[in-house]
């Protein structure tokens, strides 16, 4: 396999703060990376040093020769009087400098050079480059290509930076939080494309089904330290959980043992100098294990919720639409809107950019009126909304302070408290980091606190719009165990599909035009109804017929179906088979948690596994439908 970049005790500090220290990995051709860390580790850093756009404090970025690099940053700039399409040029590669290059001999009296300029137009394919630009413009709902950048917001300026970086199809693509303002449809149509494609990739991203099924290899930044995983997320999870595990034993036998040595060093001053020197240098390195922190925070919280009456709100015959506005057409949002939410209700709500969830919402809230109807809302109900602009902190006061201005303690109830400080704690944020001034934080740490100042008020319903965004993958587990445990109503407006699995409990589809669908389900129960309903009507009346003959033949016949020579033949094979591919797989699972393989073993036995297990799969299935006809 040919490496295509080597990072070499890379070391990066901000302030007194190391974000990491001596940092080493590699990268081979077709390895496909997910990089999971908390807020604040140093990331978006990490990939910025290797995009060439930041610097190291110390050690090296090499990129095997000639590599062409694509790099989607996550939150990218571009001048403000380019357009649409004139952005998608603007990070190019040898295509998209040619393309200049003619633009330029064009606009010259005599076209100098222009033969030479078409035969390389030519070679390049560079001619139908601008319609493959618009192409994945239009698949990311970017349809106006003169629209100037300046008036995009910026999830649509994300969007075009990635058709920027897909367009260019480098051989290495560094992706910072791809999927922050992509809709569930663009999402896996990325996933898939990410899937089918050969480029080499390494990507930051919080979408767990997303690092599932894209990524065969798992980094994760820790205690300054990295950990590699050649494996997809559910491998990862596997295997982090017995390294936890692991670390745990050890820090446990260095405790047992750190106190003999204790003792030991705790005798007479004048015996020191008789110590053995390696004996003082043994205990202090196990002095360093025993003192390891291997506690995981929780935030866990059974927090008291204020009471809830049985009269949540009712969306009675809402309808909202806004007029046709500077070259924009008329959107129309909701059309006569019924629905009456229950106590206790844990809802989704999903649908396209620009189908309206968001203004459901804030009609919700009564931030904005409906055109007609109107919601009505219980006397009880105490709203706590995380919107998707986040909050305006004021960045020169401290993260302790900030909090403290809401309230000093937060009532867990059964006479139950927490102060401030501890609350934080709860929310990954240590004592340390509590003192930090707020414009020293990331941007997921912000969003943390602004989470944390939303919940601490006490809600007995939450409204979360787009929460998962620019959060670590450590906070959302934790934020989903809150949500589960949450004694009141929640509505959540997100793309995350992992996260709405494990949360919601069914789902408010916005389609457009102001049809809303009631599904009662979570994200993937959906998807796969829609995916049965796409399945044409003609293909539906072809099967029933045929179903309805072969239960005929059965009742006519009194004596069961045997198996046929061939069958028999087949069957037969089929045991050999399995057998074989299970001692295959055991033997590609022992080598692949080993730990002796090479890159290029570790690469091979990784792919080859879920081969396996699909094989293993199909050859079961038949085998079985073979074993009822024996019976």
């Amino acid at each position: 396999m040919i490496s295509y970049l080597q990072v070499c005790n890379l070391t990066r500090r901000v302030g007194d703060r190391t974000l990491f220290q001596d940092l080493s990995f590699g990268i081979g051709q077709g390895q496909k990376i997910g990089l999971i860390a908390q807020n604040g580790t140093g990331k978006s850093t990490l990939l910025n040093i290797l995009a060439g756009t930041d610097s190291a404090d110390e050690g090296e970025v090499i990129f095997h020769n000639g590599l062409r690099v694509g790099y989607l940053p996550q939150s990218p700039v571009y001048p403000a009087d380019m357009t649409v399409i004139e952005a998608c040029f603007w990070h190019g590669n040898a295509t998209t400098n040619l393309i200049r290059e003619y633009e330029r001999c064009m606009a010259q009296e005599g076209h100098p050079g222009l033969d030479d300029i078409l035969a390389r137009m030519d070679l390049h394919e560079a001619w139908d480059y601008e319609s493959r630009a618009k192409a994945i413009l239009s698949r990311l709902q970017i349809n106006d290509f003169q629209q100037p950048v300046s008036q995009l917001s910026g999830g649509q300026l994300k969007r075009v930076a990635l058709a920027n970086v897909l367009i260019t199809e480098p051989d290495f693509l560094i992706l910072d939080e791809p999927t922050n303002h992509l809709d569930l449809q663009m999402i896996e149509w990325l996933e898939e494309y990410l899937c089918r494609s050969k480029m080499t990739l390494l990507m930051v991203t919080h979408d767990r089904y997303f690092l599932d099924r894209v990524c065969n290899s798992i980094l994760e930044m820790a205690d300054c330290t990295l950990y590699s995983y050649q494996g997809n997320y559910a491998y990862y999870l596997e295997k982090r959980q017995e390294r936890m595990e692991a670390a745990r034993a050890e820090v446990a036998r260095a405790n047992n043992l750190y106190r003999t040595e204790l003792e030991w060093m705790r005798r007479m001053p004048q015996a020191r100098g008789h110590k053995a020197k390696y004996r003082e240098d043994a205990f202090y390195e196990l002095e360093k294990i025993a003192k390891r922190r291997m506690d995981e925070r929780q935030m866990r919280l059974e927090m008291k919720s204020n009471y809830i009456g049985s009269k949540i709100f009712e969306a009675a015959y809402v309808s909202k639409a806004f007029p046709a506005n500077d070259g924009l057409p008329a959107k129309v949002i909701l059309k006569d809107f019924y629905y009456n939410f229950a106590r206790f209700e844990k809802m989704g709500i999903v649908g396209g950019n620009g189908t309206g969830k968001t203004t459901f919402i804030r009609m919700l809230l009564g931030e904005v009126m409906p055109d007609s109807g109107r919601f009505v809302v219980g006397e009880t109900v105490r709203f706590g909304y995380f919107s998707q602009e986040g909050m305006a902190f004021d960045e020169q006061m401290r993260v302790i302070d900030a909090v403290t201005r809401i309230a000093e303690y937060v009532d867990l109830g059964g006479g139950h408290h927490l102060s401030a400080m501890q609350f934080l704690q709860h929310f990954l944020f240590t004592p340390q980091q509590q003192q930090n001034y707020i414009y020293k934080l990331s941007g997921g740490e912000k969003r943390r606190l602004y989470l944390c100042t939303v919940l601490m008020r006490n809600p007995n319903f939450l409204v979360l719009d787009e929460p998962t965004n620019d959060l670590d993958i450590v906070s959302l587990q934790l934020l989903e165990q809150y949500l589960q445990d949450f004694r009141g109503c929640v509505i959540v407006v997100s793309h995350d599909r992992y996260f709405m699995d494990k949360v919601v409990d069914h789902l408010l589809v916005f389609n457009g035009e102001g049809v809303v669908k009631d599904f009662p389900g979570n994200y993937t129960q959906y998807r796969q109804w829609e995916s049965m309903q796409s399945k044409p009507e003609s293909d539906v009346r072809k099967e029933a017929p045929v179903k309805e003959s072969e239960k005929s033949r059965r009742d006519r016949s009194s004596q069961p179906r045997r198996m046929t020579f061939a069958e028999r033949k087949e069957f037969e094979r089929l045991e050999q088979a399995i057998m074989q591919l299970e001692e295959e797989k055991q033997l590609v699972e022992q080598a692949l948690c080993s730990g002796t393989l090479g890159v290029a073993e570790l690469t091979e036995k990784s792919i080859r596994l879920p081969q396996l297990e699909r094989e293993l799969d199909e050859k079961t299935l038949r085998w079985m439908e073979l074993a009822d006809l024996q019976q």
